[in-house]
């Protein structure tokens, strides 16, 4: 905003139309909300505009200016372009051209929104597979970055904190036991009674340790914390980086020489990778109590019969599948929340947009890898 003079000047608004192919507004004096300025209506019925095909300004007599002249100009512009007249804003100080082109673009932006939801079907399909193609290859490269920083990591040359490292590991372990504890203790139930009850019809009570035992240790218990994860703290880590992308620290780091990877992503897998076998192995445990609970108060079944019986159903194999089950989880739900994070916009809109992203792809990676883990150990027998 220019300096306002000493006198204050009233706002005025000169017509000049000798050219009748070209309409020019002179504007001058302290365009002001306090002390009044000229209103669009009120020189629109002075603007012959019938064969008018451009609008050009004079503003060296204008003085101190705030946002009334930017709305007087709106409105004028918005007319113009309704009358099919060309503007040209040159004699417009470079603080009103750069407010007014900033108001054009957000209107248009808002447009074009409006235009893409009236699109036909052929052309979101089209630019679904677009976008598609580009995310995969963000994706990968994601990925080769992330190897690379763990590879510095092994070497000792990745750059990170240990403090912030051991913050996350307390965020993503220990904080979350209350949370895994309840589901897997109600998944154990529903579990056990559902499978006793079936198997009661032949007498075969008993084996209910062996479903819950296996079931639970082997598939369930690390499949629910993948995605109790995947919901708390893969959604916490995209958050956490989108919002660095908002407040341009990620731009910060890469200025100060920081590889964003190593200081942001890799702590964050690292801690998931420690992270997601102890929570598998805790919740396999309370899924097998739970199924406890169910055998002793609603089938008469002992509690040393029900533990015998789980100790000669479980083998070590089965710990070993459901241990790297769970940590290839942890990865995918780091990995997936990491990367929509780094992918994030530069506004509250896009931070909640990429924090439901993470979530989703989190989920949908640990359903597919669930099916291609499962299909392998059982071809392998294991």
């Amino acid at each position: 905003m220019q300096d306002t003079a000493m006198a204050e000047v009233a706002a005025k608004v000169d017509i000049d139309q000798n050219n009748p192919d070209e309409l020019n507004l002179a504007l001058s004096g302290d365009w002001s909300l306090r002390l009044g300025h000229p209103v669009f209506a009120d020189i629109k019925s002075s603007l012959r505009t019938d064969s008018v095909y451009k609008m050009t300004f004079n503003s060296e007599a204008l003085g101190s200016w705030d946002t009334s002249l930017l709305i007087f100009l709106s409105q004028l512009f918005k007319y113009a372009k309704q009358q099919s007249i060309d503007i040209d804003n040159s004699g417009l100080p470079k603080g009103v051209k750069n407010l007014l082109n900033l108001a054009t673009t957000e209107a248009a932006g808002h447009a074009d929104g409006r235009q893409q939801k009236s699109a036909n079907f052929i052309t979101r399909f089209g630019q679904a597979v677009v976008d598609w193609q580009r995310g995969a290859v963000e994706m990968v490269f994601f990925l080769g970055e992330t190897i690379l920083s763990l590879k510095r990591f092994v070497f000792g040359k990745a750059q990170f904190r240990k403090s912030d490292f051991f913050l996350i590991i307390q965020e993503v372990g220990p904080q979350a036991l209350g949370i895994v504890s309840l589901i897997s203790f109600l998944v154990g139930l529903i579990l056990a009674y559902m499978g006793a009850l079936q198997l009661s019809q032949f007498g075969a009570q008993i084996f209910v340790a062996d479903l819950v035992g296996i079931g639970m240790v082997r598939e369930i218990s690390a499949l629910m914390t993948g995605i109790i994860v995947a919901g708390r703290t893969g959604a916490a880590f995209a958050a956490q980086l989108g919002t660095m992308q908002v407040n341009e620290e990620i731009d910060a780091l890469k200025t100060l020489g920081i590889s964003p990877i190593d200081f942001l992503v890799l702590p964050r897998i690292l801690a998931l990778i420690l992270m997601m076998p102890l929570l598998t192995m805790y919740s396999g445990i309370i899924g097998i109590l739970a199924g406890a609970v169910i055998a002793l108060t609603v089938f008469d079944i002992g509690f040393f019969e029900y533990y015998h019986q789980t100790v000669r159903a479980l083998a070590l194999n089965h710990f070993y599948v459901g241990l790297i089950k769970g940590t290839v989880y942890g990865i995918l739900v780091a990995y997936a929340g990491c990367l929509r994070g780094m992918q994030c916009g530069r506004s509250a809109q896009a931070v909640g947009k990429t924090t439901t992203s993470a979530v989703v792809t989190g989920i949908l990676l640990i359903v597919v890898f669930a099916s291609l883990l499962t299909i392998i150990f059982h071809n392998l027998k294991i």
